[in-house]
């Protein structure tokens, strides 16, 4: 399945085989990531449009950090749905690889 594929299932919140703990990905709070993403994408255009226009520095940092907390806030999030469904599955499954991985995406998201 080719990238594009994959997340056109996650936007169309499709069931469907995930990574190494196999289990079918469906969360309830799919409709609500994307549209926090989508928020975040177009405030973060706004910004770019604010420094192309010379605005004000410290506007400019103000509005960076409130994309910042909206993208902290939708990751917090996908945690959620990921701690409830995707890692109960895999530890329900044996697979403790899943906890592992957790480890990881958790150690990167907050750098």
């Amino acid at each position: 399945m080719t990238k594009e594929e994959h997340e056109k299932l996650h936007s169309e919140g499709v069931p469907h085989s995930h990574g190494s703990h196999g289990h079918t990905h469906s969360h309830e709070h799919t409709k609500n990531v994307l549209n926090r993403l989508s928020r975040a994408i177009g405030h973060l255009q706004s910004v770019k449009q604010m420094v192309e226009d010379g605005r004000d520095c410290s506007e400019v940092l103000i509005q960076l950090a409130a994309v910042k907390s909206a993208l902290n806030n939708t990751g917090k999030l996908i945690l959620k749905d990921h701690i409830e469904h995707c890692i109960v599955d895999a530890v329900e499954q044996g697979d403790y690889q899943a906890i592992v991985d957790l480890e990881k995406a958790i150690d990167q998201f907050m750098k």
